[in-house]
């Protein structure tokens, strides 16, 4: 019964991982819709502007027919473009409704494994661990890799390739000092944006004017404060004057904060920002999957005596134990020394624990096995994690309450 409750298969703590697997899909559902929404409405404004125009000139006789059918075709032509958007629009969102479909499919799958030790359940970790590499590569800025891996195990649906390429696009224009093309992305998501009153769109014309204040071209300067900060009503009084406060002291000042404005490390900056305002608009983790993961399962697996100085065998060479705790070898020791150990709500204890001179608990009857086996003396015991020989008659008994 004990072991049927500990293999026992819990879906829910499993999808708390797996949010950003249908919630990014959703968002871009949203995006689209707005964006199809916006040029509908946009083009419908000026059709009917157009067409009542026309309506009116040619009742009036102000124009020829002629020159009525050349409007007529303008507009047919206008609402054939529209037609091409929504087109791709549509294509779109059939793109995220198959992708969506397969993500649910993927999560329903974790629903009709009973039990941990089942091997369905290896199979769709083996597909979870493949969808957060991927995850990891794409943030960490290897798409063609992070590309290869999902065609090799045909996750395409179920990892969101296009976004993080896209992302890592622009990052990488603005790590090379070109605000150009986080711009464009600014313009695309303004509607989206507007609402947080995210300040990456004031940081990139800032951005604008100070390299324009560092190649000497007041003129132009001036004339971008006016039209893209002093308007700029997403920012503050302050954060305007310290603009302003530029023109006032040239590259190479060494007065703050205009010292730091000039500073190259700006572009590392905006960089972060855009990172992080992409990744909130899209509800996408800040850390990979992959971190967050790990961070689970080393702290889960932790216990206050990984990081002792006598942790085992592995670390410590003293030690005349060999151990099976995956925190104590060499290869995840230091990765989760900075995480917090679980609080762990049942414990294995030994039927007849002691405590040794050292502080150190053991079961009694195993130690006397290990210390005859070692040739140690009657009467002598010896701690397996410190080497330390203590007299039988020092150890004392421990009563657990």
């Amino acid at each position: 019964m004990a072991e049927l409750t500990s293999t026992k298969l819990n879906p829910e703590s499993h999808l708390l991982l797996d949010q950003p697997l249908l919630r990014l899909p959703a968002e871009l559902c949203r995006k689209n819709f707005k964006l199809a929404a916006l040029h509908v409405e946009h083009d419908r404004k000026s059709l009917l502007g157009a067409l009542k125009n026309a309506a009116n000139d040619s009742l009036s006789g102000k124009k020829r027919p002629s020159e009525t059918l050349d409007s007529l075709d303008s507009m047919i032509n206008r609402m054939k473009n529209l037609k091409r958007k929504m087109e791709g629009f549509h294509e779109e969102e059939e793109t995220l409704h198959r992708q969506t479909r397969k993500r649910l499919e993927h999560l329903h799958d974790l629903y009709q494994i009973p039990s941990l030790a089942d091997v369905k359940y290896d199979d769709w970790s083996r597909v979870r661990l493949n969808r957060l590499l991927v995850d990891y590569l794409l943030r960490s800025g290897y798409g063609e890799s992070a590309t290869a891996l999902a065609k090799e195990k045909e996750i395409e649906d179920l990892v969101d390739l296009s976004v993080f390429v896209q992302c890592h696009k622009v990052e990488e224009s603005l790590r090379r000092g070109s605000t150009q093309e986080c711009l464009v992305w600014c313009s695309e998501h303004r509607e989206l944006t507007r609402k947080t009153h995210n300040a990456l769109e004031f940081e990139l014309r800032l951005q604008q004017f100070i390299e324009f204040r560092r190649k000497g071209q007041l003129l132009e300067a001036r004339l971008h404060a006016q039209r893209y900060i002093s308007l700029n009503t997403t920012t503050s009084k302050p954060e305007i004057h310290r603009a302003a406060g530029l023109l006032a002291h040239p590259p190479g000042t060494r007065v703050e904060p205009y010292k730091g404005m000039y500073s190259e490390s700006r572009w590392e900056f905006l960089s972060n920002l855009f990172v992080k305002t992409h990744h909130e608009l899209f509800s996408l983790p800040g850390r990979p999957l992959m971190h967050i993961a790990l961070s689970a399962g080393l702290s889960a697996l932790k216990t206050p005596s990984c990081h002792s100085e006598y942790a085992s065998s592995s670390s410590n060479a003293s030690s005349t134990t060999t151990t099976v705790c995956p925190i104590c070898s060499t290869e995840l020791n230091e990765l989760a020394r900075n995480l917090r150990h679980v609080q762990h709500q049942k414990s294995s204890v030994e039927h007849d624990p002691i405590v040794l001179p050292n502080g150190r608990v053991y079961g009694r009857e195993r130690l006397l096995e290990m210390s005859a086996k070692v040739g140690l003396v009657e009467g002598k015991v010896k701690d397996p994690t410190t080497s330390e020989v203590f007299d039988a008659s020092r150890i004392r008994k421990v009563f657990l309450t």
